[in-house]
């Protein structure tokens, strides 16, 4: 015989529903705004060797790319982190998209039409775009946060998996039409993109957006070093996420020797892939955050070493692909250990976790273009990449992805430190 559903349960259900049906256009844009994001952070990777052999771009200003697309977003977070309380949250989360709509029309316009100034327009379109990026980063968590949900860490991994996906869908779309159109013409694909944040703005103008705290969950005492702890972790995880999502493509053609079509669409695409399929899993059925974090850096740490040291281009191509899967959670699942430990942290937490990310996004691609200018000017690394059977910019290539192996190795001593600090501060605050 089967129980009859008390009747507040089923009130419960039915105002489960109506508010999951009142704020679904919030989600599909918030959705939405995560692919916008994955479009800005994988444009220019995908464009660093056209940009390159167009317009003779170095590998240090193409590294600088990346660093003003995270340094943007870095200074929105931390905007945001102090004066989070004189923005209108929800006018500012509708407008979003229309920078990124901007910043793609100048990044994709521009160029062309001035190539001696080819490189000056590029930054201004990507500060345009990383604007958005950065609004997109700081708000979207926290709208998604403030709607109620059952599994509300589960509805984080949502979001971020549309990052994922949105990843392997810019990165296998735009590599088919710069095959289509050839690489002369990468101004096409970058304008398509403009379409992504368009329809986003559209959606986010008719959605109706939930209540969203502003201030961080405080007041007690010893949340400022627990929240510097989930920000100097998110900050490993920024590196060992980004250096491999910006480089793949390039790493793969220079250093392992796929042609540039491979690289792009079995490297980075199922990087992202994995990622995607990561972040899809623990949304379906995660619980353990932090065995899933100290997994993923455990993981991400020895991809990197293999991709590095590897000799065989099959064995490489793995590594980069599988450190997709390692680092699926590291970004999101910080937030939602974050969560965790400090319910309803507003939107002043997630920008100084924002904050950590990208700052760690930053540095990772900017120290692989500075290693790799660094081996192909020194006369030692020259002779010493001739001696491995290998040119100075695969030597490069090589020597950065060992270093980047040290972050997540750094990451799995500070989690150790973590667990050991809140095991500590919940005997003494068992509410946080």
């Amino acid at each position: 015989m089967t129980r009859a559903i008390p009747k507040q349960t089923k009130a419960d259900l039915k105002r489960g529903a109506v508010v999951q049906q009142k704020f679904s256009r919030a989600k599909i844009a918030c959705y939405l705004g995560s692919v916008t994001m994955s479009a800005v952070s994988n444009l220019s990777p995908i464009l660093f060797i056209t940009f390159h052999e167009i317009y003779g771009i170095s590998y240090t200003l193409l590294g600088l790319l990346a660093v003003f697309c995270f340094g943007v977003q870095l200074g929105i977070d931390l905007v945001f982190s102090f004066f989070a309380k004189h923005f209108d949250i929800h006018k500012t989360v509708r407008l979003t998209p229309a920078f990124a709509v901007v910043g793609f029309i100048v990044y994709a316009a521009m160029p062309p039409l001035f190539p001696d100034f080819a490189y000056l327009w590029l930054v201004i379109g990507t500060l345009l775009f990383s604007v958005a990026a950065g609004l997109c980063e700081v708000l979207l968590s926290p709208v998604i946060a403030a709607i109620p949900a059952e599994n509300p860490e589960h509805e984080m991994a949502k979001l971020h998996s549309a990052y994922a996906w949105g990843t392997v869908a810019v990165v296998i779309v735009s590599t088919l039409l710069l095959k289509l159109f050839s690489p002369a013409r990468w101004y096409l694909v970058a304008g398509l993109l403009a379409l992504i944040p368009l329809i986003d703005f559209v959606l986010f103008s008719r959605a109706e957006l939930p209540p969203v705290p502003v201030n961080a969950a405080g007041g007690k005492r010893g949340i400022p070093k627990g929240l510097g702890l989930c920000v100097c972790f998110i900050i490993v995880c920024g590196v060992s996420e980004l250096t491999m999502n910006q480089w793949c493509s390039s790493f793969l053609e220079r250093a392992v020797g796929l042609p540039k079509a491979l690289g792009d669409i079995f490297g980075l695409a199922l990087f992202a892939a994995l990622m995607g399929v990561g972040r899809t899993l623990y949304a379906k059925r995660g619980k353990n955050i932090y065995r899933t974090l100290y997994i993923g850096v455990l993981g991400a740490f020895f991809c990197y070493l293999v991709a590095a040291i590897s000799p065989l281009p099959i064995i490489s191509l793995a590594a980069c692909v599988l450190t997709g899967l390692f680092v699926a959670m590291l970004w999101p699942g910080t937030l939602i250990f974050m969560e965790e430990k400090y319910p309803n942290p507003g939107v002043v937490a997630f920008a100084l976790m924002a904050a950590g990310g990208d700052a760690g996004a930053s540095l990772g691609p900017q120290m692989v273009g500075a290693v790799v200018d660094g081996f192909l000017a020194n006369e030692w690394a020259q002779s010493l990449a001739v001696r491995l059977s290998l040119t100075p910019e695969q030597l490069g290539m090589k020597a950065a992805m060992l270093i980047a192996a040290l972050f997540p190795l750094i990451g799995i001593l500070l989690l150790s430190y973590m667990k050991r600090f809140y095991a500590k501060r919940e005997k003494e605050f068992p509410k946080i």
